[in-house]
């Protein structure tokens, strides 16, 4: 694979875990295959699904295929790819999103600071039924892309987003990987391990930053389920219940920064915004989607008193090595 000059190589992991994104799978790895800077591998981790594993096998010739060798979910799956990575830098795309042919690019010019422990790039949502009324930008994160409030020039930031992010492949292994007693698994919403992994790869490396860089860009599916009130509470519990993890984990400060500005200014905004559409008559969603935001922070509030009940996550564990007998292929 050729290098590109002054940038770092990269491996690509993409974790997936059932057939019935097999369309947005292939399209995920079409968008790795046309990229300005080639990686130096496309990992492609299966979640515990032997089926999909031998489809994949038959099927993708020009990638790495890998079972999931440790707990179930999404963190063991990605920490399974990161051991099989062999480039300096490991990023992450959903299987449910496409990169900008710029994508790679975009993450690794960063990296020539040393100080760069991670990079991350934009997520925007591809609606499959168009973005419904109610649903503000302000809460896009509820389907993992970036929201309205993030910055819009690259900037130091306290975590990554999960659907398109990067880190070097020695922060990962000192860090210890993802913590597996966070993320989701199958379709429970759990997260925030990401969170997690940025939050303690910079505590363990004083002086060094995480960087978000909006040109890097992904695009990811939504599906019209997503879209729904009931979805939307769900998930907002879960994150709730996922930020109370993480910050008995790394204490209060360091989980809850960011989401103090969010709540103080960016949700007030957003609220008055949609009231005030409503009573001129230009915006007639503005008033549900008001309700709707101030629903979404009561029900994340709540989640997440309801999470510092519960037993704290245990710490993570350096993820058990590839075995050289693994029938995984990689083709040259």
């Amino acid at each position: 694979m050729p290098e590109h000059p002054g940038l770092p190589a990269v491996s690509v992991v993409i974790c997936s875990y059932s057939e019935d994104r097999w369309d947005l799978l292939m399209g995920a790895l079409d968008s790795v295959r046309t990229q300005t800077v080639p990686p130096k591998q496309t990992i492609v981790v299966v979640d515990y699904n032997v089926d999909l594993y031998k489809r994949l096998i038959f099927t993708v010739p020009d990638a790495v295929i890998v079972e999931n060798n440790g707990p179930k979910g999404l963190s063991g799956a990605r920490n399974t790819g990161a051991a099989v990575a062999k480039a300096e830098i490991v990023a992450f795309l959903d299987d449910d999103a496409e990169a900008e042919p710029d994508w790679l690019e975009r993450l690794a010019a960063l990296y020539d600071d040393p100080d760069v422990l991670a990079v991350g790039g934009r997520v925007e949502p591809l609606w499959e039924a168009g973005r419904p009324g109610h649903f503000a930008n302000e809460l896009d994160w509820i389907v993992g892309c970036t929201y309205r409030g993030m910055p819009k020039v690259a900037a130091e930031v306290r975590n990554v987003i999960g659907a398109n992010m990067s880190f070097r492949a020695d922060v990962l292994d000192r860090a210890g990987g993802f913590n597996t007693a966070l993320g989701r698994q199958d379709a429970v919403p759990l997260g925030c391990e990401e969170t997690e992994l940025c939050i303690r790869a910079v505590i363990g490396t004083p002086g060094s930053r995480v960087v978000y860089e909006p040109a890097a860009l992904v695009h990811h599916h939504v599906p019209a389920g997503r879209g729904t009130l009931r979805y939307m509470l769900a998930r907002s519990w879960s994150e709730g219940i996922s930020k109370a993890q993480v910050s008995k984990v790394v204490g209060h400060k360091r989980a809850l920064g960011p989401e103090r500005r969010y709540v103080r200014q960016v949700l007030p905004r957003a609220v008055f915004a949609g009231v005030r559409g409503w009573l001129r008559g230009e915006d007639p969603a503005g008033l549900g989607r008001a309700a709707v935001i101030i629903a979404v922070l009561a029900a994340t509030a709540t989640g997440y008193v309801r999470g510092r009940r519960l037993p704290a996550a245990p710490a993570p564990q350096k993820p058990v090595p590839v075995s050289p007998d693994e029938p995984w292929r990689e083709v040259q």
